[in-house]
Protein backbone atom coordinates (compact mmCIF):
# COMPACT_ATOMS: atom_id res chain seq x y z
CA UNK A 1 0.00 0.00 0.00
CA UNK A 2 3.12 2.24 0.68
CA UNK A 3 4.32 1.57 -2.54
CA UNK A 4 0.89 2.40 -4.17
CA UNK A 5 0.93 5.48 -1.88
CA UNK A 6 4.05 6.94 -3.11
CA UNK A 7 3.18 6.30 -7.14
CA UNK A 8 -0.19 7.90 -7.13
CA UNK A 9 1.97 10.78 -4.95
CA UNK A 10 4.78 11.07 -7.86
CA UNK A 11 2.05 10.95 -10.27
CA UNK A 12 0.21 13.89 -8.74
CA UNK A 13 3.48 15.52 -8.70
CA UNK A 14 4.67 14.74 -12.45
CA UNK A 15 0.85 15.76 -13.57
CA UNK A 16 1.40 19.48 -11.82
CA UNK A 17 4.77 19.93 -13.06
CA UNK A 18 3.55 19.68 -16.90
CA UNK A 19 0.70 22.36 -15.77
CA UNK A 20 1.42 25.79 -16.59
CA UNK A 21 -1.04 28.42 -15.31
CA UNK A 22 -0.61 31.61 -16.83
CA UNK A 23 -2.50 34.75 -14.70
CA UNK A 24 -3.69 38.08 -16.34
CA UNK A 25 -2.18 40.80 -14.61
CA UNK A 26 -3.88 44.37 -15.50
CA UNK A 27 -7.20 45.05 -14.00
CA UNK A 28 -10.03 47.51 -14.74
CA UNK A 29 -10.45 47.70 -10.55
CA UNK A 30 -11.86 50.99 -8.77
CA UNK A 31 -8.95 50.43 -6.55
CA UNK A 32 -6.34 50.00 -8.41
CA UNK A 33 -4.31 53.17 -9.04
CA UNK A 34 -3.16 52.96 -12.49
CA UNK A 35 -6.29 53.07 -13.50
CA UNK A 36 -7.05 56.62 -12.72
CA UNK A 37 -5.17 59.56 -15.16
CA UNK A 38 -4.20 60.86 -11.41
CA UNK A 39 -2.32 57.93 -10.62
CA UNK A 40 -4.13 58.09 -7.15
CA UNK A 41 -7.86 56.56 -6.05
CA UNK A 42 -10.36 59.56 -6.30
CA UNK A 43 -11.08 60.62 -2.90
CA UNK A 44 -14.17 62.57 -1.67
CA UNK A 45 -13.76 66.27 -2.95
CA UNK A 46 -13.04 64.48 -6.67
CA UNK A 47 -15.55 64.71 -9.72
CA UNK A 48 -15.05 60.93 -11.11
CA UNK A 49 -15.10 60.74 -14.68
CA UNK A 50 -15.74 57.92 -17.51
CA UNK A 51 -16.04 58.54 -20.69
CA UNK A 52 -19.63 58.40 -21.91
CA UNK A 53 -18.98 56.05 -24.74
CA UNK A 54 -16.42 54.04 -22.37
CA UNK A 55 -17.32 49.96 -22.43
CA UNK A 56 -15.60 48.86 -19.20
CA UNK A 57 -16.53 46.89 -16.25
CA UNK A 58 -15.33 47.74 -12.86
CA UNK A 59 -14.99 45.59 -9.58
CA UNK A 60 -15.53 47.81 -6.64
CA UNK A 61 -14.02 46.62 -3.35
CA UNK A 62 -15.06 48.97 -0.49
CA UNK A 63 -17.12 52.30 -0.04
CA UNK A 64 -16.49 55.83 -1.56
CA UNK A 65 -17.49 58.93 -0.62
CA UNK A 66 -17.39 61.56 -4.55
CA UNK A 67 -18.40 64.80 -4.93
CA UNK A 68 -19.87 63.75 -7.96
CA UNK A 69 -19.26 61.38 -10.92
CA UNK A 70 -20.39 60.68 -14.73
CA UNK A 71 -21.18 57.13 -16.11
CA UNK A 72 -20.68 55.44 -19.11
CA UNK A 73 -23.48 54.52 -21.21
CA UNK A 74 -22.49 51.15 -21.59
CA UNK A 75 -20.57 49.75 -18.22
CA UNK A 76 -20.97 47.87 -15.32
CA UNK A 77 -19.89 47.77 -11.74
CA UNK A 78 -19.39 44.88 -9.95
CA UNK A 79 -20.03 45.66 -6.14
CA UNK A 80 -18.18 43.48 -3.06
CA UNK A 81 -20.29 42.99 -0.26
CA UNK A 82 -20.34 45.85 1.58
CA UNK A 83 -19.09 48.26 -1.40
CA UNK A 84 -20.84 51.01 -2.68
CA UNK A 85 -20.85 54.90 -3.19
CA UNK A 86 -22.04 57.78 -1.21
CA UNK A 87 -22.39 62.10 -1.40
CA UNK A 88 -19.63 63.92 -0.45
CA UNK A 89 -21.34 65.30 3.19
CA UNK A 90 -18.36 67.79 3.48
CA UNK A 91 -16.42 66.59 5.98
CA UNK A 92 -12.77 66.93 6.45
CA UNK A 93 -10.62 64.02 4.57
CA UNK A 94 -7.08 63.96 4.85
CA UNK A 95 -5.26 63.98 1.81
CA UNK A 96 -8.23 65.58 -0.26
CA UNK A 97 -8.07 69.34 0.25
CA UNK A 98 -8.13 70.37 -3.29
CA UNK A 99 -11.15 69.25 -5.69
CA UNK A 100 -9.97 67.38 -8.88
CA UNK A 101 -11.25 66.22 -12.13
CA UNK A 102 -10.34 62.17 -11.76
CA UNK A 103 -10.74 60.51 -15.03
CA UNK A 104 -10.74 56.47 -15.43
CA UNK A 105 -8.54 55.29 -18.11
CA UNK A 106 -8.75 53.64 -21.34
CA UNK A 107 -7.88 49.78 -20.71
CA UNK A 108 -9.09 49.00 -24.55
CA UNK A 109 -5.17 49.17 -25.28
CA UNK A 110 -4.57 45.67 -23.43
CA UNK A 111 -4.17 42.76 -25.53
CA UNK A 112 -4.92 39.14 -25.22
CA UNK A 113 -0.88 38.45 -27.10
CA UNK A 114 1.03 40.40 -25.41
CA UNK A 115 3.44 38.81 -23.19
CA UNK A 116 4.26 41.59 -20.87
CA UNK A 117 0.19 40.94 -19.42
CA UNK A 118 0.53 37.55 -18.76
CA UNK A 119 2.93 35.72 -15.14
CA UNK A 120 3.33 32.12 -15.94
CA UNK A 121 4.04 29.30 -13.05
CA UNK A 122 3.91 25.46 -12.36
CA UNK A 123 1.75 25.90 -9.74
CA UNK A 124 -1.55 27.90 -8.30
CA UNK A 125 0.60 27.98 -4.99
CA UNK A 126 3.78 29.32 -7.11
CA UNK A 127 1.72 32.07 -8.56
CA UNK A 128 0.24 33.33 -5.49
CA UNK A 129 4.11 33.36 -4.27
CA UNK A 130 4.92 35.08 -7.46
CA UNK A 131 7.17 32.34 -8.01
CA UNK A 132 6.79 32.95 -11.77
CA UNK A 133 8.89 31.18 -14.68
CA UNK A 134 10.56 32.25 -17.30
CA UNK A 135 10.01 31.86 -21.12
CA UNK A 136 10.63 32.79 -24.83
CA UNK A 137 8.04 35.19 -25.40
CA UNK A 138 5.78 33.22 -27.40
CA UNK A 139 4.97 30.61 -24.49
CA UNK A 140 4.69 33.99 -22.20
CA UNK A 141 1.16 34.13 -23.86
CA UNK A 142 -0.82 31.63 -23.16
CA UNK A 143 -0.51 27.87 -24.77
CA UNK A 144 -2.72 25.34 -26.10
CA UNK A 145 -2.40 22.84 -22.67
CA UNK A 146 -2.72 26.14 -20.48
CA UNK A 147 -4.85 26.61 -17.64
CA UNK A 148 -5.72 30.51 -17.84
CA UNK A 149 -6.19 32.40 -14.60
CA UNK A 150 -8.48 36.07 -14.13
CA UNK A 151 -7.96 36.66 -10.80
CA UNK A 152 -11.31 36.40 -8.41
CA UNK A 153 -12.93 39.33 -6.78
CA UNK A 154 -11.16 41.50 -10.26
CA UNK A 155 -12.29 43.22 -13.37
CA UNK A 156 -11.00 43.43 -16.50
CA UNK A 157 -11.26 43.92 -20.17
CA UNK A 158 -9.19 42.64 -22.93
CA UNK A 159 -8.60 42.45 -26.85
CA UNK A 160 -9.22 38.89 -27.77
CA UNK A 161 -8.22 39.79 -31.63
CA UNK A 162 -6.11 37.03 -33.39
CA UNK A 163 -4.39 35.96 -36.45
CA UNK A 164 -5.85 32.37 -36.06
CA UNK A 165 -8.68 33.54 -34.37
CA UNK A 166 -9.00 30.19 -32.37
CA UNK A 167 -7.24 30.22 -29.16
CA UNK A 168 -6.61 27.06 -27.48
CA UNK A 169 -6.75 26.74 -24.01
CA UNK A 170 -7.10 23.63 -21.47
CA UNK A 171 -9.11 25.67 -19.14
CA UNK A 172 -10.23 28.91 -18.41
CA UNK A 173 -11.42 30.78 -14.73
CA UNK A 174 -13.15 34.12 -14.48
CA UNK A 175 -14.32 35.20 -11.43
CA UNK A 176 -14.15 32.44 -9.60
CA UNK A 177 -15.79 30.17 -11.77
CA UNK A 178 -13.64 27.59 -13.58
CA UNK A 179 -14.61 26.65 -17.41
CA UNK A 180 -13.26 23.22 -18.78
CA UNK A 181 -15.33 22.77 -21.23
CA UNK A 182 -16.50 24.96 -24.58
CA UNK A 183 -20.17 24.05 -23.46
CA UNK A 184 -20.12 25.39 -20.64
CA UNK A 185 -17.91 28.34 -21.94
CA UNK A 186 -20.20 28.94 -25.14
CA UNK A 187 -23.11 29.54 -22.17
CA UNK A 188 -21.31 32.41 -20.50
CA UNK A 189 -20.02 34.59 -23.63
CA UNK A 190 -23.32 35.84 -24.85
CA UNK A 191 -23.18 37.50 -21.33
CA UNK A 192 -23.48 41.13 -20.87
CA UNK A 193 -20.24 40.79 -18.09
CA UNK A 194 -18.28 38.76 -20.78
CA UNK A 195 -19.05 41.04 -23.79
CA UNK A 196 -17.76 43.86 -21.27
CA UNK A 197 -14.52 41.46 -20.12
CA UNK A 198 -13.75 40.48 -23.86
CA UNK A 199 -13.50 42.21 -27.24
CA UNK A 200 -12.19 41.45 -30.58
CA UNK A 201 -12.26 38.05 -33.21
CA UNK A 202 -11.06 35.46 -31.17
CA UNK A 203 -12.74 32.81 -29.86
CA UNK A 204 -11.68 30.27 -27.43
CA UNK A 205 -11.74 26.66 -27.38
CA UNK A 206 -11.24 24.84 -24.38
CA UNK A 207 -9.94 20.95 -24.62
CA UNK A 208 -9.50 20.05 -20.29
CA UNK A 209 -6.82 18.43 -21.88
CA UNK A 210 -3.37 18.09 -20.92
CA UNK A 211 0.05 17.92 -23.08
CA UNK A 212 0.04 13.67 -23.80
CA UNK A 213 3.55 13.35 -25.28
CA UNK A 214 5.81 12.78 -22.05
CA UNK A 215 8.97 14.35 -24.63
CA UNK A 216 6.75 18.00 -24.32
CA UNK A 217 4.36 19.57 -26.65
CA UNK A 218 4.67 22.39 -28.97
CA UNK A 219 3.53 25.89 -27.20
CA UNK A 220 0.61 26.57 -30.65
CA UNK A 221 2.05 29.81 -30.76
CA UNK A 222 4.50 30.07 -33.15
CA UNK A 223 2.03 30.73 -36.15
CA UNK A 224 1.12 34.43 -34.23
CA UNK A 225 4.42 34.79 -33.81
CA UNK A 226 4.48 38.34 -35.26
CA UNK A 227 1.44 39.31 -33.76
CA UNK A 228 2.98 38.35 -30.41
CA UNK A 229 5.89 40.57 -31.16
CA UNK A 230 4.03 43.54 -32.26
CA UNK A 231 1.62 43.72 -29.20
CA UNK A 232 5.22 43.05 -27.04
CA UNK A 233 7.06 45.43 -29.11
CA UNK A 234 5.16 48.31 -31.40
CA UNK A 235 5.44 47.64 -35.21
CA UNK A 236 8.73 49.03 -35.68
CA UNK A 237 10.51 46.73 -32.84
CA UNK A 238 12.49 49.51 -31.79
CA UNK A 239 12.23 48.32 -28.00
CA UNK A 240 14.38 45.23 -27.64
CA UNK A 241 17.25 46.21 -25.12
CA UNK A 242 20.74 47.08 -26.26
CA UNK A 243 22.89 44.14 -25.21
CA UNK A 244 26.36 44.15 -23.94
CA UNK A 245 27.47 40.81 -25.72
CA UNK A 246 28.75 40.53 -29.48
CA UNK A 247 26.97 38.48 -32.02
CA UNK A 248 23.66 37.88 -29.79
CA UNK A 249 21.31 35.84 -30.83
CA UNK A 250 17.30 35.31 -31.36
CA UNK A 251 15.94 32.16 -29.19
CA UNK A 252 13.14 30.49 -31.59
CA UNK A 253 10.17 31.66 -29.93
CA UNK A 254 11.29 34.84 -28.66
CA UNK A 255 10.89 38.45 -30.19
CA UNK A 256 14.29 40.03 -29.51
CA UNK A 257 17.79 38.78 -29.58
CA UNK A 258 19.74 37.86 -25.78
CA UNK A 259 22.50 37.38 -24.41
CA UNK A 260 23.60 33.91 -23.12
CA UNK A 261 23.13 30.46 -24.65
CA UNK A 262 20.75 27.88 -25.88
CA UNK A 263 21.60 24.78 -26.60
CA UNK A 264 18.87 22.76 -29.07
CA UNK A 265 18.66 18.88 -28.43
CA UNK A 266 17.62 16.04 -30.76
CA UNK A 267 16.12 12.79 -28.72
CA UNK A 268 14.69 9.37 -28.83
CA UNK A 269 10.97 8.62 -28.20
CA UNK A 270 11.98 7.62 -24.86
CA UNK A 271 13.27 11.09 -23.91
CA UNK A 272 10.74 12.90 -20.89
CA UNK A 273 11.13 16.42 -20.86
CA UNK A 274 10.14 17.11 -17.44
CA UNK A 275 12.77 14.25 -15.85
CA UNK A 276 15.59 16.33 -18.19
CA UNK A 277 14.08 19.52 -16.87
CA UNK A 278 14.79 18.43 -13.10
CA UNK A 279 18.24 16.65 -13.66
CA UNK A 280 19.23 20.12 -14.96
CA UNK A 281 17.46 21.65 -12.00
CA UNK A 282 18.91 19.50 -9.18
CA UNK A 283 22.42 18.91 -10.34
CA UNK A 284 22.89 22.56 -11.60
CA UNK A 285 20.41 26.05 -11.12
CA UNK A 286 20.66 24.62 -6.99
CA UNK A 287 24.35 25.29 -7.05
CA UNK A 288 24.95 28.93 -5.48
CA UNK A 289 27.14 30.13 -8.61
CA UNK A 290 24.11 29.96 -10.84
CA UNK A 291 21.43 31.25 -8.20
CA UNK A 292 21.45 34.49 -11.28
CA UNK A 293 20.73 31.59 -14.28
CA UNK A 294 17.42 31.77 -15.77
CA UNK A 295 16.12 28.87 -17.85
CA UNK A 296 13.37 27.80 -20.21
CA UNK A 297 13.21 24.41 -21.53
CA UNK A 298 10.65 23.55 -24.16
CA UNK A 299 10.08 21.55 -27.41
CA UNK A 300 9.84 23.97 -30.63
CA UNK A 301 10.26 23.79 -34.39
CA UNK A 302 12.99 25.64 -36.48
CA UNK A 303 11.75 28.32 -38.36
CA UNK A 304 13.96 27.36 -41.01
CA UNK A 305 12.23 23.87 -41.16
CA UNK A 306 9.19 22.25 -43.00
CA UNK A 307 6.12 22.26 -40.93
CA UNK A 308 6.55 18.06 -40.81
CA UNK A 309 10.21 18.33 -39.59
CA UNK A 310 10.76 16.91 -36.94
CA UNK A 311 10.59 19.03 -33.29
CA UNK A 312 13.90 19.95 -31.02
CA UNK A 313 14.20 20.70 -27.19
CA UNK A 314 15.44 23.99 -26.99
CA UNK A 315 17.10 25.21 -23.50
CA UNK A 316 17.79 29.24 -23.36
CA UNK A 317 20.05 30.48 -20.44
CA UNK A 318 19.85 34.02 -19.47
CA UNK A 319 21.51 35.75 -16.01
CA UNK A 320 21.59 38.80 -14.63
CA UNK A 321 25.29 39.85 -14.70
CA UNK A 322 25.83 43.25 -16.65
CA UNK A 323 28.12 45.01 -18.69
CA UNK A 324 31.30 42.81 -19.70
CA UNK A 325 30.63 39.53 -17.56
CA UNK A 326 26.54 39.51 -19.73
CA UNK A 327 25.93 36.03 -20.37
CA UNK A 328 29.45 34.79 -18.29
CA UNK A 329 26.97 32.49 -15.92
CA UNK A 330 24.97 30.93 -19.08
CA UNK A 331 28.05 30.22 -20.81
CA UNK A 332 29.59 28.70 -18.06
CA UNK A 333 25.92 26.30 -17.48
CA UNK A 334 25.48 25.60 -20.99
CA UNK A 335 29.22 24.04 -20.82
CA UNK A 336 28.05 22.24 -17.87
CA UNK A 337 25.22 20.79 -19.63
CA UNK A 338 26.92 19.84 -22.16
CA UNK A 339 29.56 18.09 -20.64
CA UNK A 340 27.12 16.03 -18.40
CA UNK A 341 25.35 15.49 -21.76
CA UNK A 342 28.59 13.86 -22.81
CA UNK A 343 28.41 11.59 -20.12
CA UNK A 344 24.82 11.02 -19.15
CA UNK A 345 22.78 12.36 -22.75
CA UNK A 346 22.56 8.46 -23.65
CA UNK A 347 20.54 7.74 -20.41
CA UNK A 348 17.49 10.45 -21.37
CA UNK A 349 17.21 9.46 -24.67
CA UNK A 350 19.44 12.56 -25.92
CA UNK A 351 20.89 12.17 -29.41
CA UNK A 352 22.86 15.27 -30.57
CA UNK A 353 23.16 18.72 -28.89
CA UNK A 354 24.14 21.79 -30.32
CA UNK A 355 25.19 25.31 -28.28
CA UNK A 356 24.92 28.40 -29.46
CA UNK A 357 26.69 31.66 -26.73
CA UNK A 358 26.67 35.17 -26.59
CA UNK A 359 28.71 37.22 -23.96
CA UNK A 360 30.28 40.01 -22.36
CA UNK A 361 33.36 39.04 -22.48
CA UNK A 362 34.14 38.39 -25.66
CA UNK A 363 32.26 41.87 -26.89
CA UNK A 364 35.38 43.51 -26.60
CA UNK A 365 37.88 40.99 -27.74
CA UNK A 366 38.63 42.21 -31.11
CA UNK A 367 38.29 46.12 -30.13
CA UNK A 368 41.14 45.50 -27.14
CA UNK A 369 43.44 43.32 -29.38
CA UNK A 370 43.51 46.25 -31.28
CA UNK A 371 44.01 48.50 -28.75
CA UNK A 372 46.57 46.73 -27.38
CA UNK A 373 48.89 46.60 -30.78
CA UNK A 374 48.34 50.37 -31.24
CA UNK A 375 49.56 50.93 -27.49
CA UNK A 376 53.08 48.58 -28.23
CA UNK A 377 53.59 50.51 -31.43
CA UNK A 378 52.94 53.65 -30.07
CA UNK A 379 55.48 52.64 -27.14
CA UNK A 380 57.72 51.05 -29.27
CA UNK A 381 58.37 54.43 -31.54
CA UNK A 382 58.34 56.17 -27.98
CA UNK A 383 61.36 54.35 -26.90
CA UNK A 384 63.20 54.61 -29.90
CA UNK A 385 62.69 58.18 -29.94
CA UNK A 386 64.29 58.71 -26.36
CA UNK A 387 67.11 56.40 -27.47
CA UNK A 388 67.97 58.65 -30.53
CA UNK A 389 68.01 61.59 -28.50
CA UNK A 390 70.08 60.21 -26.04
CA UNK A 391 72.50 59.01 -28.52
CA UNK A 392 72.63 62.57 -30.28
CA UNK A 393 73.12 64.00 -27.31
CA UNK A 394 75.94 61.67 -26.33
CA UNK A 395 74.30 60.35 -23.09
CA UNK A 396 74.40 56.21 -24.74
CA UNK A 397 76.19 54.48 -27.78
CA UNK A 398 73.78 52.37 -29.59
CA UNK A 399 74.54 48.97 -28.86
CA UNK A 400 75.02 48.51 -33.30
CA UNK A 401 77.44 50.41 -34.81
CA UNK A 402 75.53 49.56 -38.66
CA UNK A 403 72.75 52.40 -37.04
CA UNK A 404 75.12 55.10 -37.05
CA UNK A 405 76.54 53.79 -39.83
CA UNK A 406 72.88 54.15 -41.94
CA UNK A 407 72.17 57.37 -40.18
CA UNK A 408 75.72 59.12 -41.72
CA UNK A 409 75.23 57.61 -44.78
CA UNK A 410 72.16 59.42 -45.22
CA UNK A 411 73.64 62.47 -44.27
CA UNK A 412 76.14 61.91 -46.98
CA UNK A 413 73.79 61.30 -49.88
CA UNK A 414 72.04 64.07 -48.99
CA UNK A 415 75.18 66.20 -49.42
CA UNK A 416 75.51 65.15 -53.02
CA UNK A 417 71.69 65.26 -53.63
CA UNK A 418 71.29 68.67 -52.12
CA UNK A 419 73.10 71.45 -54.25
CA UNK A 420 73.10 73.34 -51.17
CA UNK A 421 74.51 70.98 -48.88
CA UNK A 422 78.06 72.21 -47.34
CA UNK A 423 78.52 69.33 -44.58
CA UNK A 424 78.99 71.91 -41.65
CA UNK A 425 80.73 75.69 -41.51
CA UNK A 426 83.39 76.46 -39.38
CA UNK A 427 84.07 80.32 -38.37
CA UNK A 428 87.66 80.39 -38.69
CA UNK A 429 88.47 78.44 -41.74
CA UNK A 430 86.62 79.27 -44.65
CA UNK A 431 84.88 76.52 -46.94
CA UNK A 432 83.73 77.30 -50.17
CA UNK A 433 80.32 77.11 -51.47
CA UNK A 434 80.98 75.74 -53.79
CA UNK A 435 82.83 73.06 -55.32
CA UNK A 436 83.20 74.20 -59.05
CA UNK A 437 85.01 76.96 -57.62
CA UNK A 438 87.58 75.38 -55.41
CA UNK A 439 88.44 72.49 -57.78
CA UNK A 440 87.42 73.86 -61.47
CA UNK A 441 85.73 71.63 -63.73
CA UNK A 442 85.90 67.88 -62.22
CA UNK A 443 86.91 64.88 -64.79
CA UNK A 444 84.51 62.08 -65.09
CA UNK A 445 86.88 59.69 -63.45
CA UNK A 446 87.60 61.94 -60.28
CA UNK A 447 83.55 62.71 -59.82
CA UNK A 448 83.03 58.53 -59.72
CA UNK A 449 85.92 58.85 -57.31
CA UNK A 450 84.80 61.17 -54.93
CA UNK A 451 81.18 59.64 -55.11
CA UNK A 452 82.74 55.57 -54.26
CA UNK A 453 84.65 57.83 -51.40
CA UNK A 454 81.39 58.84 -50.36
CA UNK A 455 79.43 56.06 -50.73
CA UNK A 456 81.83 54.11 -48.38
CA UNK A 457 80.26 55.21 -45.55
CA UNK A 458 83.02 57.49 -43.98
CA UNK A 459 83.20 60.61 -46.40
CA UNK A 460 83.82 64.07 -44.01
CA UNK A 461 84.49 67.67 -44.71
CA UNK A 462 87.76 68.64 -42.75
CA UNK A 463 88.72 72.21 -43.30
CA UNK A 464 92.01 71.31 -42.35
CA UNK A 465 92.96 69.65 -45.89
CA UNK A 466 92.20 70.54 -49.16
CA UNK A 467 89.60 67.99 -50.77
CA UNK A 468 92.03 67.83 -53.66
CA UNK A 469 95.11 65.91 -51.30
CA UNK A 470 92.07 63.46 -50.05
CA UNK A 471 90.99 62.27 -52.99
CA UNK A 472 95.00 62.03 -54.45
Amino acid sequence: MKGLFFLLLFMQLLAASIAVYKQWIPNTNFENASNWDKDRIPCANDVVLFKSNQVISVFVQSTHSLADMYLPLNGEFIMAPGAGFAAFDGSWDPGCDTASAVSFTDAEKYKWHDPALWHAATSLEDLDQGKYIFAVDEERVPCQYDDVIFQPETSFRVNIDSSEQMIHLRSISIMGQKFTSDAALAEYMPTSSAKLQFHGNGTFQVTNAGCPDKSGCECGNAGKHRQICAALLGDSRTRCPALACKDPFQPVGHCCEICGATISLEYTPGFDIRQYQNRILHAFLSLPKYAGVQMAISKVRKPQTSRNAVPVIQIVLMDDKTGSQTGTNAEQLAEDIMRDITVHGDSFGIVTDTVQVATGSNSNGEGGTIAGTVIGLLLGVLLLGIMLFLHWKGMIRLPSVHLAGLWNRKKDQDVVAGPSDKGFDNPIFDTPTNRAESHGACSREEALKEMASKESGIYFVNPLYDETELIA
